[in-house]
């Protein structure tokens, strides 16, 4: 590179990283080094540049990886970055620019050449590079034998002692994406990595102590959201023998260096997302979801995902167990603050599951606050928008709705909150409904387009549970509300009818043929039908439990009585349809006492009153609804690839060549 490279063409012509990749060894205090890092070049500003970037320097980088055993070149550069990063926090506090600038161009050409030694070999292969340092063919020092170990405890060093200036963003975020190339050998595998050599870095020896520290760190940066530093304000020149020379951190490090790391294949939808606010952010929070995923040591659990589960709110003055490892605090209110303002992102949604379901203190703290509807509403939009989001996505956010409908706090909270005209909701004008009231609307909308679209079990399970949990505290249903949930057994009531007769008439072919195979009807009529046994026992949980608080839903259950004629004797509703029934019959008694022709308004204060008379020690006693969230017998199955899909496909990191990818194939659907 150097100081006279401008542009990416130029890169595979620049003597200096010719040098760098030949067969000369360059001593790690050679002049050279200052030469080399000293570049700057227009940042790659979309995928196709990325690309470029890559294809130009492919060329030196497998040099390199064939010559390298020979002269330890790679070794000396990384010598190099560990010997400046000594002075780095000195040279923050002095404001030493054109330091930092070399600083972080060392590790810039690092990180590129850890991702194509990475996608070139194996994590052995790769260790043996950092080795070989001796200029005799197959021979190494002792003293560099644990160089990959050093080089990782000084990024996580740089990342949680530097402090985060103007002039130390761009190295900071440089440090976070090498990490997460360190650990992207999972990329290039089709199975989950159990063991790893940086799996086994992170875990033990001199990395193990800073692990609070770099979760603490990472959580901070997300909560943040630190804006890049604006343009120009890092420019200052150096004078060279060749006259002035302009050393452009705005032009050449701080508007975009770190974007050459943008993750996301050509043509994604990540990649041709809008530039993110907080690059620093974004890059944080995809590196602890990395960690926190990654799997347990042979010997040891996973110390990151244990700091994940046991940090406490600043506010707790409460001392940590002996026996919780890693346990550190941080302000709750700012990470829940950050958590309600980013669900738009998938890794935020991810966060939020992981603290739910894994930290007790976060997920207490949550249910404790007063104003829930922060966090809920971008919750539903997600899945309000369900046919924008990438299904994964779309589970984050049901699962997390499940994991807090366990909760009767919640449950009774959510129905005394009333929103105020929700925009993003079209179907109906909302003036005004309670959140407990637009979360069942939007649960169901999610079960009728998965009806019509995906058709997925699971998602159907999940809806299904979360308004199963709520159901025995739902407290004045909006009459849409009531409505809908309705509407929606008299949608299950016909694909139930619909699937029934296709049974029957392929039951009478089959005794005319006996060569044709039969679709499978059974499966199909077993599982509607515990679809709608589900609905009359959410149906059947309000009746019993909140009667007098729910007239809309009484309403509605009379408007369409005819729907539940057909499953009074069916042998697998019949228990169930028994309260169901005694209510239809005894306020349509009351009803046709009143007179016909009733306003909506008189039939309402008909349901009001008929609450009081009902006879409800005729309403049979069934045994409370109750679902909990149970994760899968091997999380990370999927975690591990959902979590790279999001590296992979993040606006901010590096490009890596989809052909290379090994380990998945979700793209962003």
């Amino acid at each position: 590179m150097g100081s006279n490279s401008s542009r990416i063409s130029d890169l595979p012509k620049n003597e200096y990283l010719q040098k760098l990749s030949g067969t000369e060894s360059v001593s790690e205090n050679d002049p050279f080094w200052n030469q080399l890092l000293s570049f700057s070049f227009p940042a790659p500003t979309s995928s196709t540049e990325l690309k470029l970037l890559e294809e130009a320097t492919i060329s030196v980088c497998k040099c390199l990886v064939e010559n390298n055993p020979r002269t330890g070149n790679l070794a000396a550069l990384i010598k190099v970055f560990l010997a400046r990063t000594k002075e780095l926090k000195l040279s923050a506090e002095c404001q030493n620019h054109l330091f930092i600038w070399q600083t972080h161009n060392a590790l810039f050409i690092i990180c590129c050449l850890l991702k194509i030694f990475i996608c070139e070999m194996s994590e052995e292969e790769l260790q043996l590079h950092f080795t070989y340092e001796d200029k005799s063919p197959g021979s190494y020092s002792s003293d560099s034998e644990d160089l990959l170990e050093e080089l990782l405890c000084c990024l996580i060093q740089l990342i949680t002692d530097i402090p985060l200036l103007d002039i130390t963003y761009e190295i900071s975020v440089e440090a976070i994406s090498t990490m997460v190339v360190f650990l992207s050998c999972q990329l290039f595998h089709k199975e989950v990595l159990r063991q790893s050599i940086s799996h086994k870095y992170l875990m033990q020896g001199p990395c193990l102590p800073y692990t609070s520290k770099l979760v603490k760190t990472l959580l901070y940066n997300f909560i943040r959201q630190e804006k890049p530093p604006p343009p120009g304000s890092h420019v200052f020149s150096q004078q060279s023998d060749g006259g002035g020379l302009l050393y452009g951190l705005a032009s050449g490090v701080a508007t975009g260096l770190w974007t050459v790391f943008t993750l996301g294949g050509v043509g994604s939808k990540a990649a041709a997302s809008a530039e993110l606010p907080s690059p620093l952010a974004n890059q944080s929070l995809l590196l602890l979801l990395v960690l926190t995923n990654l799997t347990d040591a042979p010997d040891a659990p996973n110390p990151y995902r244990q700091a994940i589960m046991s940090f406490k709110n600043t506010q707790d003055s409460s001392s940590f167990p002996s026996s919780i490892p890693h346990a550190f605090q941080i302000n709750f209110n700012s990470l829940y603050t950050a958590l309600c303002e980013q669900q738009t992102s998938d890794q935020a949604t991810l966060l939020l599951y992981t603290l739910l379901h894994q930290n007790s203190n976060v997920r207490t703290y949550m249910l404790a606050r007063t104003d829930m509807e922060n966090l809920v509403l971008p919750i539903l939009e997600i899945l309000y928008h369900v046919e924008e989001r990438n299904s994964h996505h779309v589970y984050m956010a049901l699962i997390i709705l499940l994991i807090l409908t366990e909760d009767d706090g919640f449950n009774r909270s959510i129905h005394e909150v009333i929103l105020k005209n929700i925009t993003w909701y079209s179907e109906r004008v909302l003036t005004e409904i309670s959140l407990g009231s637009l979360l069942i609307l939007v649960v169901i909308r999610t079960i009728q387009y998965n009806m019509t679209r995906t058709r997925d079990k699971y998602l159907h399970t999940n809806c299904l549970a979360a308004l199963a949990n709520m159901s025995a505290q739902f407290r004045s249903l909006h009459q849409y509300a009531a409505q809908r949930i309705i509407s929606l057994f008299s949608l299950l009531s016909k694909k139930h009818n619909k699937v029934l007769e296709q049974a029957t008439q392929s039951l009478r072919g089959s005794l005319s043929s006996n060569d044709v195979p039969l679709p499978d009807y059974a499966q199909d009529l077993n599982v509607i039908e515990e679809v709608i046994r589900m609905m009359l026992e959410i149906i059947n949980s309000c009746l019993t439990n909140s009667l007098h608080h729910n007239p809309n839903l009484v309403y509605a259950l009379l408007y369409k009585r005819d729907l539940f004629e057909q499953f009074r004797t069916h042998p697998s509703f019949e228990d169930i349809m028994q309260n169901i029934d005694l209510v239809i019959t005894f306020f349509n008694s009351r009803l046709l006492q009143a007179g016909a022709e009733l306003s909506v308004e008189r039939v309402l204060e008909i349901i009001k009153q008929g609450v009081v008379a009902l006879p409800k020690d005729r309403l049979k006693k069934f045994p409370e609804l109750k679902f909990k969230y149970v994760e899968e017998e091997q999380p990370e199955e999927f975690f591990i690839p959902y979590v790279w899909s999001l590296v992979y496909n993040s606006a901010v990191g590096l490009y890596w060549n989809p052909q290379d990818i090994q380990l998945f194939t979700m793209d962003s659907d």
